[in-house]
């Protein structure tokens, strides 16, 4: 039997995927690091972004807000969502998330288990939450060694 080997992946080598709002990345999947019960990732949110309402048919998602203030709304009830935070959305509960606060949003997510194929583990339930002048903006590391965001204040 073959043995994973275990792989570190920095948010900087994934494309960042804005097609629902904020700025998402897949970190640990069943792509990048083989995984076979889930995934990972983190979405960051500048202040007034939402990702749009979806559900998972197949999975739970686990969130954890790392970073700011969001409300989530879970089958259209609003919910506080603060720094140092979790969540578990049982599997079919529609959700969306806001970044209420005056900084950037980070909140990591994990979904499991993972549905039969990837295009049937994410449903929408309204239109993409972006507009046209939404760009991801790069990160850069600094000398911590945590990634940074131009002209955002620490």
């Amino acid at each position: 039997m073959d043995k994973m080997r275990p792989r570190v992946v920095d948010v900087k080598e994934i494309e960042p995927n804005r097609k629902r709002g904020g700025d998402l990345r897949t970190l640990l999947t069943p792509v990048t690091v083989g995984a076979t019960s889930g995934f990972m990732g983190l979405a960051i949110m500048r202040p007034g972004e939402r990702i749009s309402e979806h559900y998972h048919p197949y999975s739970e998602e686990f969130v954890y807000v790392v970073e700011g203030r969001l409300e989530v709304d879970l089958d259209g009830e609003t919910f506080p969502l603060r720094a140092d935070q979790g969540l578990m959305i049982p599997i079919d509960m529609r959700h969306r998330f806001r970044n209420v606060g005056d900084e950037e949003a980070r909140m990591v997510f994990h979904l499991s288990p993972l549905a039969p194929k990837p295009s049937l583990g994410h449903v929408d339930t309204e239109a993409p939450a972006i507009s046209d002048d939404v760009k991801a903006y790069p990160l850069v590391q600094e000398e911590s060694g945590r990634p940074e965001r131009p002209g955002v204040l620490s």
